[in-house]
């Protein structure tokens, strides 16, 4: 997915009609009468060889109040804010009305990619209308028919420029992740450090009221988010620049996390979509804790998030200075961390204050250990005397009577570190040994915390006959027989 597309506009201007062109399924209500859509429902688009996210709309009415349609209106700017590009639709035989006139002044303000088109655009009865539609103020309309299919060409053309740009975007400000790594290529301290044009990008995340946006703004030295006593304050995934003990970091706060059955807004919903596109974006992921309220089943879950991302992981409780019986305190943390997220096993665990700013040399140290640590390249050699050692110590079972070789490892990637094993059987190596092995891999090489990928693959075996069927016993001595004769 390269961009994300909004579908904005008044109600009944067939923007679901649309939607389910793209997505070519009827996932939308559509209907006749107005306002049939009240949500916000995201697709997978496709259009020509474009693929990207849209985004159906409630139909946009002039109220602002707290009433249904003020509560709509607020949805579909919150997401005219998160997309990249906004498809705002008109009637094209109803023409300009005055409320298009003012969401089209909206538009012009939240939006830098504005797409105008004027629907059910077929037939002559439609022009008056298309014409009409240049005095809004957003370059020429493209005549199209969601009904019909019609008009789909000038959209293409529209988004084609766009979704190159979008996609460079991405490239320039998305990390590099499963970096392959050449066997003839046996140096160990290459790691690739943050530079003002490649930041060292920080995922900060946890629940609601956690203290993310106070520690951000602790970090960059200003009030840069807001920060108070209620939860749920951000919503938008904010990455801010700055230098951090000289080193250029990207950081992003994002809306806390309820359990997803606590979450019925909708605007929640779309904050909590928002932070999980900053952990991929992330190369380390910050999990912020309430020390009063530490490891909740929402906390692992993230963790456990950041961790299934492959991201370099640092656990930070917060509202240390509150605490009364710190020492007591820091055993319990230890234990639970160690107890419940063991696929973590030797992250670093870091005690801080966002009000007083206490711990944040420990925690901009530990980022920079984690970076370093994912980044972490082992040579062939030392991995066959360390595997050597490792099954001389615990050789690995022989499930069904057949003996597992281990013969051979390397590392194939970095960011996270990822391994490959070649050995016969690979099918049939139980979880436990990889654990054993990965397990074996922090520990000896200095790995404490960072996902580790180790990847069972079999070998080739020349065995010219494998394979191939045995001969019948009785045809067997048969060819004997002839050659004695």
């Amino acid at each position: 997915m390269s961009f994300s597309l909004a579908i904005v506009g008044r109600p009944n201007v067939g923007k679901s009609t649309l939607f389910n062109r793209l997505v070519g399924k009827k996932l939308a209500l559509v209907d006749d009468q107005p306002g049939v859509t009240r949500d916000l429902r995201e697709g997978e688009a496709r259009l020509g060889d474009l693929r990207f996210t849209v985004i159906d709309t409630a139909g946009l009415e002039d109220a602002t109040d707290d009433s249904l349609q003020g509560r709509m209106r607020r949805l579909t700017e919150r997401a005219v804010d998160m997309a990249d590009i906004c498809l705002f639709m008109i009637d094209a035989r109803a023409g300009v009305t005055p409320t298009d006139m003012i969401f089209a002044e909206i538009l012009r303000k939240k939006s830098a990619h504005v797409i105008l088109a004027a629907n059910k655009g077929e037939g002559s009865a439609a022009d008056a209308g298309v014409i009409e539609a240049y005095s809004l103020g957003l370059g020429e309309p493209i005549r199209l028919s969601a009904e019909h299919g019609e008009g789909l060409n000038d959209l293409y053309s529209k988004l084609m420029p766009l979704a190159d740009e979008f996609e460079k975007h991405a490239v320039d400000t998305s990390p590099e992740v499963d970096i392959e790594l050449d066997e003839d290529d046996e140096h160990t301290d290459d790691v690739p450090m943050p530079t003002s044009s490649k930041p060292l990008q920080i995922a900060v995340v946890g629940r609601p009221n956690a203290g993310k946006s106070t520690l951000i703004n602790k970090i960059i030295g200003e009030d840069r988010l807001l920060t108070g006593p209620e939860a749920g304050i951000t919503r938008d995934a904010i990455s801010l620049r700055t230098e951090w003990q000289e080193t250029p970091i990207r950081i992003f706060d994002t809306a806390g996390m309820r359990k997803k059955a606590k979450v019925q807004d909708k605007v929640e919903k779309l904050s909590v979509s928002d932070g999980l596109r900053a952990v991929k974006f992330a190369e380390v992921v910050v999990v912020l804790l309430d020390a009063a309220i530490p490891f909740e089943q929402q906390d692992l879950r993230i963790a456990d998030l950041a961790e299934r991302e492959g991201r370099a992981v640092v656990v930070a409780v917060n509202k240390w200075d509150i605490e009364d019986s710190k020492q007591e305190k820091l055993r319990d943390l230890k234990e639970s961390f160690t107890r419940l997220l063991p696929q973590l096993r030797g992250a670093p665990l870091i005690t801080v204050s966002a009000k007083t700013g206490r711990g944040l040399d420990r925690l901009h140290d530990a980022i920079m250990r984690a970076y370093e640590v994912w980044n972490r390249r082992i040579t062939t050699a030392q991995l066959n005397r360390w595997l050597t050692g490792m099954l001389e110590q615990h050789p690995p079972p022989a499930p069904q009577g057949k003996r597992i070789k281990l013969r051979y490892m390397t590392q194939a990637k970095t960011r996270p570190p990822g391994f490959v094993v070649m050995c016969s059987h690979p099918d049939k190596m139980p979880e436990s040994y990889s654990r054993y092995l990965v397990n074996g891999l922090r520990e000896d090489f200095d790995m404490p915390g960072t996902p580790i990928r180790l990847m069972m693959r079999g070998q080739n075996d020349k065995n010219p006959y494998k394979g191939k069927k045995k001969a019948p016993p009785s045809k067997l001595r048969k060819h004997i027989k002839g050659r004695r004769d």
